[in-house]
């Protein structure tokens, strides 16, 4: 036996472990709440249970400089018998991180997809109107959404859906936007967030109120080897190639650009870092 063998079957231990763990009914700890005009961060969900896994930059932006968090559920899956559970798990799970929650229509939206915004152009601005009075609602300061190659249709399709509701706002609004990634992996990432084990584990237990979901499948136990791989990835997509990992533990990758003038802008060149030692609220002045 090696250190390393040891260190795997650790790993392989703490995994059969967490299956045993009890899913979701924790008690939410007390926290401050943000000020009633604390700018605001916009969370596009594809699906119920997104906003615990690539809300690190969210949760951060919370803990450290105020915001309110407000997580859109754009659909609330597609399996239309677990539709009204799932809303609840998700308030849940919202209210467990302080985080806002706002529906789009009841059930959620329908055909959220590339393939509808070709096919069914009425019935896709119907839904592009929606998110665009969600956004002049709430004037986000930064929006989060996934980049347009996240492989889930829905993933996709909200990409689409977002971007064409932000070209509905008035020629003179502005935000950052923070592209995500799950299911398919950035090619061009510019930013890697520290995620603190307390906020992993907040996250974590989070993602558990979503118990029809993980009790199918147990994925809220691998988000901690999907951070840990995204340590590795943004090293080199974000530092550069040949360029040393941050000394992170757990990290989410997005890609951070600014809306103006209609369109997607570059706030910088390359990629950053951004630790946990550092306000996350400094990247809006980026």
């Amino acid at each position: 036996m090696t250190p390393y063998h040891q260190f795997v079957a650790e790993i392989a231990r703490l995994a059969q472990a967490g299956k045993q763990f009890p899913l979701g009914g924790f008690a939410k700890p007390a926290r401050p709440a943000p000020a009633a005009d604390a700018p605001r961060a916009l969370i596009f969900s594809p699906h119920p249970d997104d906003e615990c896994i690539i809300g690190a930059l969210a949760l951060r932006l919370q803990r450290e400089a105020g915001f309110r968090i407000v997580n859109v559920a754009v659909t609330q899956g597609s399996n239309k018998a677990r539709q009204a559970a799932r809303l609840e798990e998700l308030r849940a799970a919202c209210d467990y991180l302080d985080f806002e929650l706002v529906e789009t229509i009841p059930g959620g939206l329908e055909k959220v997809n590339a393939a509808s915004r070709s096919a069914d152009p009425a019935a896709w601005r119907a839904s592009v109107a929606v998110i665009a009075e969600i956004i002049a609602r709430h004037k986000p300061e930064i929006a989060f959404f996934p980049h347009d190659a996240d492989w889930n249709s829905s993933h996709i399709g909200t990409h689409y859906l977002v971007a064409d509701a932000l070209v509905q706002q008035p020629a003179a609004f502005t935000c950052t936007v923070a592209e995500t990634e799950f299911w398919g992996a950035m090619v061009t990432p510019n930013l890697t967030v520290e995620c603190s084990a307390e906020d992993l584990g907040d996250m974590m237990a989070a993602l558990s109120f979503h118990v029809g979901e993980v009790q199918r499948n147990p994925y809220h136990l691998l988000v901690p080897p999907w951070m840990q791989d995204n340590v590795r990835r943004g090293g080199e997509l974000v530092g550069g190639q040949g360029g040393a990992a941050p000394d992170f533990t757990f990290a989410t990758l997005y890609r951070l650009r600014r809306w103006a003038d209609g369109g997607f802008q570059k706030i910088y060149e390359g990629g950053r870092h951004l630790g946990a030692e550092v306000n996350a609220g400094g990247i809006l002045s980026w």
